[in-house]
C-alpha cells in the first residue's frame, strides 16, 4: 500500500529542535566509533579475533548481548505517567561482561508507516538513530558483570516528562546495555532491542474508526456417520475440541475476552453446532477405530462454553460464515475445472442458509451473512465471483492485495466498490498481520502490541482531518497467547484518544475514498505461496463423486432429510479453508465421508440366487430384495431381463418390471412370471432402477434351466393314469360283490332261526352261528381246534388227508390301505432352486 511521504505535518519549529538534533548526532559519536571497530579500519583486531574463536564466531559490537523488553507499562502514556520497562539481558558471549549499564533511548519521530517497518527489522543492528539515554544517569541501571552466557533482569522507570518529546507522534524506544569486555576494552553499546512509544497528548481532529474482526472458527471434528436412533447421536472423529473450549483453551479465552471488547464476532456455525452436539450425548472413535460412548464431563464443557458464547453475543455484532467456513479460493481454482462445478456453488447456497439458521437456534442472534471471507483476504476477479455467488454482497480482502496509486498519500478507508453491486471491505494488512507469530514470550508479544498500536497512530496522523474506517482482520483461528496479545492492544488502544470501535457491517457501507484502488488483481497475480495450499483439482472430483452418489441415493428414501442435511454438511466440512497446509487429512476425511456413503447405499440390496429350474412351460421366479436402512425406501423398480427372450420370456416380454417398496430392516420377495419356448440354460439379470430409469446398486445374474417334457413321456404318464383308474375300479366292483354274498349269507342264517334245525341248540347252522339262546360262540379248547380251523400239520393224524392248496390268490381286505404317493426317491436333491409354478 502507498503512504505518505515525510508529510509537514510534523515539522519541529524552534531551535530547541536544533539543539537536539546536534546532541543525537553528538551523542552518535561513540555509536559510530563503536560500528567503526566492526569495519576495515578495525580489521586487525577482528583479525585477532577470528583466530581466537571456534568454528563458531564470537558474537561482537551490539550483538554481544540479547536484550528483552518483556513489560512496558503504559503502553500508551500521558504526560503525568511514569514509564516502566523491564525485562533481561543475556551475555551471548564467552566472555564476561563489566561496568555496563541499562539506559533507555528516545530516537527519531517517526512520520511514515515504512518507517516504523524498518526500525522493526533493524533487529540488533545500530543505525544512528538509537538517540542519547533519556534522563541521563540518574535513570540507568547499573550491572557491574554479566557472566559468559549468563543474564540480568532489568528495570528502568522513568517520567514521561523527562523523555523531553516534542510532539504527538511515533517515536523510536532503545533500551540498550553499555559496557565493556575482555575482547572490546573501550565503552560502546553491547546489546539493544527497540520498540515504539505511541505519544498523543492532545486529541486529533478526527478519531479513526476500527473495526476488529473476532473469528471463532476451529478444524473439522465431525465424521459423516450417526447412529440410526432418532437423534441420530453424533460419532466424533476426536475429542480435541475440548482441549479448545475447556477453561485455557484458546477458544475459551476468544470468548472471554471477547466478551468485554467491542469487536465484530465473525463465527462459523459449523463450531457453534458441533459445540451444540457434545453438550448433548455423543459417540467417538477411539484410537483404534471403534465407537465408543464420549466421556459425560465433556458434555458439561460444552455446554459452559456455548452458554458463556450466548451471553458475549448478545445484542453485539455478528456475522455468520458459510457452514463449514468453505475456502473459497480453492472453488474458484481446483473447482472450477471439474465438471459439475456448480454442485460446489450450491452447496456455497445451502451452507449459507445454514448458517443463519444454525446460530440462530443456538445462540439466539440475527446474523448478519453478507460477507464473504476468502483465504488471507487474497482475491482475483475468480474469487470475487465465488464468494458473491451465494448472494454476499462484501468480500473481505487485505490490503497487501491491492496495489495504491501515488495520489494516495494516506491510508484509505475499508469499503471501496469493486464492480457489479460487490464492496470489497479491505482490512489493513500490517495490523492484521500484527500478530501472527509466536506471542509465548513475554518479549515478542510486547514488542507486537507497541508496534500496533504505533501502526494504528500513524494512521490518523497521516490525514488528521479524515475520518477514514480501518478493519483488523487476524488470522483466523489465533493461539492462546496471540488471543490474549490481541485482547490487551484493542484495550490499550481503545483507551486513548485516536480511535473508536465501529462493527464491520457499518465499516463496509463507510463513504470510500476517492482515490483508494479498486482494481481486483489478476489471477496470475494470486499468492503462489496461498495457491499451493488450496484443494487440488482430485479433491473437487471426489466431492462431485459424493455429491453424485448423494442425489441418486437420496431419492430411494422415504426420509431423505436424515441423510441429506448430515452429508450436506459434511460436504461443505471438506471444502473448508480449516484443511489448508494438511492435505493428507483433507483428503482422508474426504474418503470417510464417501466410504460411509457408499456403505449406507449398499445397504439396498438384491439378495444373490441360485440356479432356478424350470420343468415346464411356465413358472413363478422370485427376486428378494434386503432393505437394512433404519428407513424405508420407494421409488424404486425391479428390472428382471432375460438374456434370450427367443428361450425364456418375462411375463411375455424380454423384461418385466416391479415396484418396489420395503420397510426400514425388512425384506421384499417380488415374483416373476416366466414361459419356456425351448430348453437349456438362460441367464437372467436382475437390477434396481430408480424412478428416472438410473441404476442403483449392482446387478445380480443368475440362471434358469429350463427342461422341456417330450410327448412319449406325457403319454406314458397318462397311460399310467388311465390304468391305475381302471384297477381302482375293478377293485371297487370286487369289493361290492364280497359285500352283496355276505349279506346274502347273512340272511340265509337268519331263516333257519329257532326251532328249525336238528342241533342242540334248535339248530344245525355253520360254526359260529348261535342260536339265540347261545351265551355267544362256544369257546373252543387249544386242543380241539374248531372244524373250519385245521391245526398245524404236526397236529394232524397220520393219514389224514392234507388240505388242498389253491392257486388262487388271497383275497384283498377291504381294511387294507391303497397308495396315493409314489415311491420317494432316496437320491440327493439338486443343488439348483425349484420355482414354484
Amino acid at each position: 500500500m502507498a503512504e505518505a511521504a515525510d508529510f509537514p505535518g510534523m515539522i519541529p519549529s524552534p531551535a530547541r529542535r536544533w539543539l537536539r538534533r546536534t546532541a543525537v548526532s553528538l551523542a552518535g559519536l561513540p555509536l559510530l566509533a563503536g560500528v567503526l571497530a566492526q569495519t576495515p579500519a578495525g580489521a586487525a583486531t577482528q583479525a585477532r579475533s577470528d583466530q581466537s574463536t571456534t568454528a563458531k564466531a564470537e558474537p561482537t559490537g551490539s550483538r554481544t548481548v540479547s536484550v528483552s523488553i518483556n513489560h512496558f507499562t503504559p503502553q500508551v502514556p500521558t504526560e503525568s505517567d511514569t514509564l516502566t520497562i523491564w525485562g533481561k539481558v543475556s551475555n551471548n558471549s564467552s566472555r564476561a561482561v563489566t561496568d555496563a549499564s541499562m539506559a533507555l533511548r528516545v530516537g527519531q519521530k517517526m512520520t511514515t508507516r515504512s518507517q516504523i517497518d524498518r526500525v522493526a527489522k533493524a533487529g540488533a543492528r545500530l543505525t544512528g538513530t538509537e538517540g542519547v539515554p533519556a534522563g541521563g544517569e540518574d535513570y540507568q541501571q547499573d550491572i557491574k558483570t554479566i557472566a559468559p552466557k549468563g543474564s540480568v533482569d532489568f528495570q528502568l522507570r522513568i517520567p514521561v516528562k523527562e523523555l523531553d518529546l516534542d510532539g504527538e507522534g511515533v517515536y523510536q524506544l532503545s533500551v540498550t546495555l553499555t559496557g565493556r569486555s575482555e575482547t572490546q576494552q573501550f565503552e560502546q553499546i553491547l546489546g539493544i532491542e527497540r520498540t515504539f512509544l505511541p505519544w498523543h497528548p492532545e486529541a486529533p481532529d478526527q478519531r479513526t474508526r476500527t473495526t476488529y474482526m473476532w473469528p471463532l472458527v476451529s478444524r473439522t471434528h465431525l465424521t459423516a456417520q450417526s447412529d440410526a436412533d432418532a437423534n441420530q447421536t453424533p460419532v466424533f472423529k476426536d475429542e480435541d475440541l475440548i482441549k479448545e473450549i475447556a477453561p485455557g483453551g484458546r477458544l475459551e479465552r476468544m470468548v472471554a475476552e471477547g466478551s468485554t471488547l467491542p469487536v465484530t464476532w465473525v463465527i462459523d456455525p459449523d463450531l457453534v453446532y458441533t459445540a451444540a452436539l457434545m453438550a448433548e450425548p455423543y459417540n467417538v472413535q477411539d484410537a483404534e477405530g471403534k465407537i465408543v460412548a464420549g466421556d459425560k464431563d465433556n458434555q458439561k464443557i460444552a455446554r459452559s462454553w456455548l452458554n458463556s458464547l450466548v451471553k458475549a453475543v448478545k445484542d453485539e455484532s455478528v456475522v455468520a460464515l458459510p457452514f463449514g467456513d468453505p475456502d473459497l479460493a480453492s472453488m474458484a481454482h481446483g473447482g472450477a475445472a471439474v465438471k459439475g462445478q456448480q454442485g460446489s456453488l450450491s452447496h456455497l447456497k445451502s451452507a449459507t442458509e445454514a448458517a443463519a439458521s444454525t446460530l440462530s437456534t443456538v445462540l439466539h442472534v440475527s446474523p448478519n451473512t453478507d460477507f464473504a471471507w476468502p483465504a488471507e483476504g487474497a482475491l482475483d476477479p475468480t474469487i470475487v465471483k465465488v464468494g458473491t455467488s451465494a448472494g454476499a454482497s462484501n468480500v473481505i480482502a487485505r490490503s497487501d492485495t491491492f496495489e495504491e496509486s501515488r495520489r494516495m498519500t494516506y491510508t484509505p478507508s475499508a469499503a471501496r466498490p469493486i464492480g457489479g453491486g460487490t464492496t470489497a471491505v479491505v482490512a489493513d494488512s500490517r495490523l492484521s498481520k500484527a500478530f501472527q507469530g509466536d506471542m509465548t514470550s513475554a518479549e515478542k508479544s510486547t514488542l507486537a502490541t507497541q508496534e500496533f498500536l504505533a501502526q494504528s497512530l500513524l494512521i490518523n496522523l497521516q490525514a488528521p482531518e479524515k475520518q477514514r474506517s480501518i478493519v483488523v482482520a487476524p488470522q483466523r483461528m489465533p493461539t492462546t497467547a496471540q488471543v490474549v496479545t490481541m485482547a490487551g492492544a484493542i484495550r490499550a488502544q481503545q483507551g486513548d484518544a485516536w480511535s473508536q470501535a465501529e462493527n464491520l457491517v457499518d465499516a463496509a457501507k463507510a463513504q470510500p475514498d476517492p482515490d483508494a484502488a479498486t482494481k481486483v488483481p489478476s489471477a496470475g497475480s494470486y499468492p503462489a505461496s496461498l495457491r499451493k495450499q488450496e484443494m487440488p483439482q482430485s479433491g473437487f472430483e471426489e466431492i462431485r463423486a459424493i455429491q453424485v452418489r448423494l442425489d441418486e441415493f437420496k431419492v430411494i428414501l422415504t426420509n431423505p432429510e436424515r441423510v441429506v442435511v448430515p452429508f450436506g454438511r459434511a460436504v461443505d466440512r471438506a471444502m473448508s479453508t480449516s484443511w489448508r497446509g494438511r492435505p493428507d487429512q483433507a483428503h482422508s476425511y474426504r474418503q470417510s465421508v464417501r466410504e460411509y456413503l457408499k456403505l449406507l447405499t449398499e445397504q439396498v440390496v438384491l439378495i444373490e440366487k441360485s440356479e432356478a429350474k424350470l420343468s415346464g412351460r411356465s413358472a413363478t421366479i422370485p427376486v428378494t430384495i434386503q432393505n437394512n436402512l433404519a428407513q424405508g425406501v420407494d421409488n424404486l423398480r425391479l428390472r428382471l431381463t432375460s438374456t434370450k427372450p427367443n428361450r425364456l420370456q418375462i411375463e411375455g416380454e424380454k423384461f418385466a418390471e416391479h415396484e418396489v417398496e420395503v420397510a426400514a430392516g425388512h425384506a421384499q420377495s417380488l415374483k416373476f412370471d416366466t414361459s419356456a419356448n425351448a430348453s437349456g440354460r438362460v441367464l437372467v439379470v436382475a437390477q434396481l432402477l430408480t424412478e428416472d430409469g438410473r441404476k442403483y446398486g449392482d446387478p445380480i445374474t443368475f440362471s434358469v434351466k429350463v427342461t422341456e417334457v417330450p410327448p412319449t413321456v406325457l403319454a406314458v404318464i397318462a397311460g399310467g393314469f388311465l390304468l391305475l383308474v381302471l384297477a381302482g375300479f375293478r377293485m371297487y366292483q370286487r369289493r361290492k360283490r364280497i359285500a352283496a354274498r355276505r349279506a346274502e349269507e347273512q340272511n340265509d342264517g337268519n331263516e333257519n332261526g329257532p326251532g328249525g334245525g336238528d342241533g342242540p341248540a334248535g339248530g344245525d347252522g355253520p360254526a359260529g352261528e348261535d342260536g339265540p339262546d347261545s351265551g355267544g360262540p362256544e369257546p373252543k379248547r387249544p386242543d380241539s381246534p374248531g372244524p373250519e380251523q385245521p391245526g398245524s400239520p404236526d397236529e394232524q393224524p397220520a393219514g389224514a388227508p392234507q388240505p388242498e392248496q389253491s392257486s388262487d390268490p388271497v383275497p384283498e381286505q377291504p381294511s387294507d390301505p391303497t397308495p396315493d404317493t409314489a415311491t420317494e426317491s432316496t437320491d440327493p436333491s439338486g443343488t439348483g432352486e425349484r420355482v414354484d409354478r
